[in-house]
């Protein structure tokens, strides 16, 4: 990864990073049971990602027991080794990552409709969390129609989805960070307070080469800081559209080659270009009301521009160039950030 920021004042470290090094074992015992581990050693620190087993009474109806990605954010959903840039959206900032508890899900229909609803600890905007730091629970649901699913033609593709989450909070609160892994907004003296809950729509759509996606997170909670007591909500939105090049058809999954990389035969895989603007908008009252640390920006806008290299079905490049501009806060404007993202990925 590669950065630089249009604020001379403001030092921004040019590095190469392992963002990500896991390892995924999974299987199924006794045909019924499914097992997924996923264990992440980037930054030579261990964290379980992932830790959780099913038991499958039918296609409509599973069961997940132990530590998994909730059922809400579309772009959160799509495995890490699939997306299409080299950091997920900005709505996932504000919706819940990975949480420990149960959930019930399945397809009906063939999977013209599917559902999730998930009993977790409850984790904080864009977090994750092994244990609970309160009694409470957080509660989510989700629904996905995709209609056309099972004929074939120009909307098989096409999927509409809804997700609500709500839960009383504990005290954490998040921090909000660019593409270029830079912080624009937090926290400072401030807890959490009261219920939090969050909604969002989705929608999909992929056909021969083509696959776009958008999506809507609103999160909103309480906080607290002295005696001062605030409802903030925040709101997040994205649309992403990607091209595959030479021809083959793309998908929730990655680019498979019609012929894989061998220079000697002068096959180089499958290209993609790819496009996408998000946004966070954090609440006004956080920087009115004095909650934010100093210098928070109040909305990140952020456009990306994408140049993807499929190898192989299991090698492949991602090019982007995400140029993030910042609100006013109260210390003045915060200038633009430019980021140069690289990302090499090997997965079997």
């Amino acid at each position: 990864m590669l950065f630089r920021s249009d604020d001379p004042q403001r030092a921004v470290t040019d590095t190469f990073v392992v963002r990500r090094f896991r390892t995924i074992t999974q299987g199924r015992v006794a045909r019924y049971f499914d097992f997924y581990f996923n264990v992440d050693f980037a930054n030579s620190a261990v964290n379980i990602r992932d830790a959780y087993f099913d038991t499958r009474f039918s296609d409509a109806f599973r069961v997940r027991v132990g530590k998994a990605k909730v059922p809400f954010s579309y772009d959160r959903l799509i495995l890490v080794a699939n997306i299409s840039f080299v950091e997920r959206g900005l709505t996932t900032t504000v919706a819940p990552d990975r949480d420990t508890g149960v959930q019930v899900f399945g397809d009906i229909a063939g999977g013209t409709l599917s559902y999730a609803a998930a009993l977790t600890n409850g984790v904080v905007d864009g977090g994750s969390s092994d244990t609970d730091s309160n009694e409470n629970k957080d509660v989510t649901g989700r629904l996905l129609l995709r209609p056309w699913l099972r004929k074939p033609g120009l909307l098989s593709g096409l999927g509409v989805a809804a997700a609500i989450n709500t839960g009383l909070q504990g005290t954490a609160l998040p921090s909000f960070l660019t593409s270029g892994r830079q912080t624009f907004f937090s926290y400072s003296g401030t807890t959490a307070d009261g219920r939090r809950t969050r909604w969002s729509p989705q929608a999909f759509y992929y056909h021969g080469p083509l696959g776009a996606y958008a999506e809507y997170v609103h999160s909103r909670g309480g906080v607290v800081k002295g005696t001062t007591h605030a409802d903030l909500g925040h709101e997040a939105w994205q649309v992403a559209a990607t091209w595959v090049l030479t021809g083959e058809a793309a998908g929730e999954r990655n680019v498979r080659p019609k012929v894989n990389f061998d220079p000697p035969s002068r096959h180089f895989g499958a290209w993609q270009v790819a496009a996408r603007y998000h946004e966070l908008t954090v609440s006004r009252d956080a920087v009115r009301l004095g909650f934010a640390a100093p210098g928070a920006s109040a909305r990140a806008q952020a456009y990306t521009l994408g140049l993807n290299w499929y190898l192989n079905p299991f090698v492949k490049w991602n090019f982007n160039f995400e140029r993030t501009v910042f609100d006013k806060n109260v210390s003045g404007a915060r200038r633009p950030e430019n980021a140069i993202l690289l990302r090499a990925h090997l997965g079997l």
